[in-house]
C-alpha cells in the first residue's frame, strides 16, 4: 500500500509541476491571468445556476455547471498560456530552436549548426518535407544559410531544402508561427528517404548551445 502511494505521487507530481511552471510563465507575461480565470469560472457557474433556477433545479444546475466552469477556465488558460510561452522566449538566443524541437512528430532538429560572433545562428530540421534551414539573426544569417545549404546538398543531393528566416519583417516567419509553418510544409520524402537523409546528415554534425528553458508550445498547447 505504501509503495502504491509513492507510485501515485510520482505520477501526479510532474503534472502539477508542469501546470505550476506554465502558470508562473503566464503570470509573468499576463499578470491579470489569475483574476481572469476566477471571473470566467464564476461567470459560467452563475449562468448555470440561473438556468437551474429557471427550470426549478438550482442545485442540480450548479452541480452540473461546476465542471463546465472549470473546463471553460482551463480552455482560456491554455490559449493564453500558449501565447505567453512564445512571448517569454521571444528575442532570446536559440528561441527558434526551442520551437522547432517542440515538433515531436516527424521532425528532427539539430540546433545551432552554424553560429557567428554576433550570435546569428542556423538550425537544421529534417522531416518529410525535406531539409529546413532556419535562420535567426541579422543580415549575415542569409550567407550562413547558403553555406549550410551547400553542405547539405553535398551530403544529401537531390533532397528539397527550404530556407526559413525568423522575424517580423517581410519574407520572415514570426516565432509564434514558426512551428505551424514548418509542420504544414508539403511532404516530399517517403519515411525511408527521410531516415536515410537523417543518417547522412549525422556526418555533418552541429554545435551544442544552451536553449531557453520553460514550457514550450506545441501548436497552442503547453507541454
Amino acid at each position: 500500500m505504501f509503495k502504491k502511494k509513492n507510485k501515485e505521487a510520482k505520477i501526479k507530481t510532474p503534472r502539477f509541476q508542469t501546470f505550476r511552471d506554465a502558470y508562473k510563465v503566464t503570470k509573468s507575461v499576463k499578470p491579470w491571468i489569475g483574476i481572469a480565470l476566477i471571473l470566467i469560472f464564476l461567470l459560467v457557474l452563475v449562468v448555470g445556476i440561473s438556468l437551474g433556477i429557471i427550470f426549478g433545479h438550482p442545485i442540480y444546475g450548479g452541480f452540473v455547471t461546476i465542471p463546465l466552469a472549470a473546463l471553460a477556465a482551463m480552455f482560456f488558460f491554455t490559449r493564453i498560456a500558449g501565447s505567453a510561452a512564445y512571448s517569454s522566449i521571444e528575442g532570446q538566443i536559440g528561441a527558434g530552436a526551442s520551437v522547432l524541437m517542440a515538433i515531436r512528430k516527424g521532425w528532427t532538429t539539430t540546433p545551432a549548426v552554424a553560429v557567428n560572433k554576433q550570435q546569428d545562428m542556423v538550425h537544421r530540421s529534417v522531416g518529410r518535407a525535406g531539409i529546413v534551414l532556419t535562420g535567426e539573426g541579422g543580415f549575415a544569417v542569409r550567407q550562413m544559410i547558403q553555406d549550410e545549404k551547400k553542405k547539405a546538398e553535398r551530403f544529401a543531393p537531390g533532397v528539397p531544402i527550404i530556407e526559413v528566416f525568423v522575424g517580423d519583417g517581410d519574407g520572415q516567419v514570426p516565432i509564434r508561427k514558426l512551428q505551424k509553418h514548418v509542420a504544414k510544409l508539403p511532404k516530399k520524402l517517403s519515411a525511408h528517404q527521410m531516415r536515410e537523409v537523417r543518417a547522412r546528415l549525422k556526418a555533418v554534425g552541429g554545435m551544442s548551445l544552451p536553449i531557453p528553458k520553460g514550457p514550450m508550445p506545441k501548436g497552442v498547447k503547453i507541454r
